[in-house]
């Protein structure tokens, strides 16, 4: 069975001056599912950027997730992908908490990349996003992905990464000093690499902020991350 691949239909319509921000027309959520009631949603906005660097067995929700409260909030997030272009995917892994020793791993959807990794230019964008999974694992061998992981350290800009996502962060050399969590088996990685590892409570619910970096264990602790990262980012939300 061919599987859908999740991308958000934004269309550019120009780009906006001004670092970190598109001119876009929203038309929905997901490619391949349609717009909320009443149609297309057609109005033209101006959009701070964040980028989210994605790959093959990201973990589903930790990358889709945020990806959809990040929009909700008025971003656009640009999933980009070494050797993929806009209108390609990813495949994705849900990993889950069962009673094992570990994480357990099932396949799950196709994810839409629907920026150029190639174009990526740090300037552009407002902040960081690294989710987990196997992907991590791989992107920290990219050279260009690093670079651009130091990039936005250097430029002072928000960076929130979850799970095995702190693995970018390592090998940028960042966590020296920064206190942060990650997927507990990352726990000597952050320490050898001089990192101050902060455990995730008993529900991996909780997320920790150090400067501009932003970190947590698992998806459970996605609203505690995003909302950090949205302040961090200089958002204001109120009720």
């Amino acid at each position: 069975m061919t599987q859908t691949a999740f991308s958000p239909s934004v269309e550019n319509a120009s780009r906006a001056r001004g670092a970190g921000r598109t001119r876009v027309r929203n038309t929905g959520a997901l490619t391949g599912f349609p717009p909320g009631p009443g149609g297309s949603c057609p109005a033209e906005m101006i959009m701070k950027k964040i980028l989210e660097l994605v790959g093959d067995y990201v973990e589903e929700y930790e990358v889709m997730v945020p990806f959809q409260m990040l929009e909700m909030l008025g971003y656009r997030v640009d999933a980009v992908c070494p050797g993929k272009k806009d209108g390609d995917f990813v495949r994705t892994a849900i990993h889950d908490f069962e009673g094992d020793q570990t994480y357990s791993e099932k396949r799950g959807h196709n994810f839409g990349v629907n920026a150029d990794f190639d174009r990526v230019s740090v300037s552009d964008y407002e902040g960081l996003y690294i989710p987990g999974g196997r992907a991590p694992e791989y992107l920290r061998l990219n050279a260009r992905v690093v670079e651009i992981v130091k990039e936005f350290a250097a430029a002072g800009k928000p960076i929130a990464a979850i799970c095995h996502g702190p693995q970018l962060l390592i090998t940028a050399g960042l966590v020296k000093g920064l206190t942060c969590t990650a997927y507990p088996a990352l726990k000597p990685d952050v320490e050898m690499a001089g990192g101050i590892w902060r455990d995730a409570n008993a529900t991996f619910s909780d997320a920790v902020t150090d400067g501009q970096f932003v970190t947590a264990a698992a998806w459970p602790a996605h609203a505690a991350l995003i909302a950090e990262f949205a302040r961090l980012l200089g958002a204001k939300i109120t009720i």
